[in-house]
């Protein structure tokens, strides 16, 4: 879906927590550097965790007795967002919106309550202070109670495509006034019980990553024009049906350039979400296809950091900005994000970097 420029939204400050440490500056260098974090033993694999996070050695023990790995995550990356935007503590957030995508949330937390109500004496003799870490949308309530955002709170889940679902979603709210601005963010924690369920699911031994990539979406027409770092031309999302994987990706990119009015040869770079994990990857083939193989490789492999399922979108649109920062990128003025997913959902996102006239 396309919209009229005017009413494009735009981000103007994005932050992100990941296994290169904490802030845009930490990921920027480690996505520059195109290093891999180190990686630990997790589960039965592999993962590259956040450095040394701790939820109360970050936030204190008021309140974050209940608060599991993802919220904490999620908390700090609005915090430092918020931070970038100069919001003072008492200032007016009676009208941000806040939207996150994940995959459940925390599977830790609901493999623990699980376990307390299955082994315990009475099923229901469970803590009840831990129920709230179990439900999905804990992540997203509790950055909205810790930051005081009032606007529209959402949480997303929709496989690898989650990151552009959100996006989209928060577009949406700015679109129809029901947000002035809006954090859209995507968050994962790395636990043993996510390392299992990927494990078993996938049955491969892929590096798990963790992290929370956050961007601050406006209106075009209310950003400082200084501070804008890409507009949001569209997205598109289509289901495969038929198998044909790359294919159903081709059309969806394809049909979203087209209604978009912009040429591939417009697009300066482009990033996959890493699905499969593997080296054949039709996503990638796809991409090379569409754009050639220095758009594509202008941007390191997503999975950098490990696999971040539901985040993978939005740590690729971070890997991105971070490329183009600076950059000289001449009359290629676009960049296009995409996700897969193995139940066949494909998504896409146009976005022209910087402003558009107005």
């Amino acid at each position: 879906m396309t919209a009229p420029a005017r009413h494009r939204p735009v981000i103007s400050a994005w932050t992100a927590i990941s296994p290169f440490g904490y802030g845009r500056e930490a990921f920027a260098d480690g996505v520059r550097s195109r290093r891999e974090p180190v990686a630990e033993s997790g589960g039965p694999g592999e993962a590259a965790v956040v450095p040394s996070f701790d939820v109360r050695e970050m936030f204190g023990r008021k309140k974050t007795r209940a608060m599991n790995r993802v919220s904490g995550l999620t908390v700090a990356a609005a915090q430092q967002l918020l931070a970038d935007m100069e919001l003072a503590p008492d200032g007016d957030r009676e009208h941000i919106g806040f939207v996150l995508g994940t995959t459940t949330g925390s599977a830790q937390s609901m493999m623990d309550l699980t376990r307390a109500s299955i082994t315990g004496e009475q099923p229901d003799h469970v803590e009840p202070a831990a129920v709230p870490g179990t439900v999905m949308n804990c992540a997203a309530g509790q950055a909205a109670i810790w930051h005081g955002l009032k606007g529209p709170n959402a949480t997303i889940a929709a496989g690898r495509t989650t990151g552009l679902q959100a996006l989209n979603y928060a577009r949406r709210l700015l679109m129809t006034e029901r947000a002035a601005q809006v954090l859209c963010g995507a968050a994962e924690e790395h636990s043993d019980a996510r390392s299992w369920l990927e494990h078993h699911r996938r049955g491969g031994a892929a590096t798990l990553g963790e992290g929370c990539a956050m961007f601050l979406l406006e209106p075009a027409d209310s950003a400082d024009p200084r501070s804008v770092l890409a507009t949001l031309t569209g997205i598109d999302s289509r289901i495969c049906l038929d198998g044909d994987l790359a294919g159903t990706l081709h059309a969806t990119v394809s049909s979203l350039l087209k209604r978009s009015g912009v040429a591939a040869e417009r697009v300066w770079a482009a990033v996959g979400s890493g699905f499969p994990i593997g080296s054949d990857r039709p996503e990638d083939t796809t991409l090379r296809q569409l754009f050639g193989d220095a758009v594509t490789d202008r941007v390191p492999p997503v999975d950098l950091i490990g696999d971040t399922s539901a985040a993978t979108a939005l740590f690729g649109l971070a890997s991105v900005l971070s490329i183009a920062d600076g950059a000289d990128h001449g009359e290629q003025d676009h960049i296009v994000v995409t996700a897969c997913d193995d139940d066949g959902s494909v998504a896409c996102a146009l976005l022209q970097l910087g402003g558009e006239p107005r």
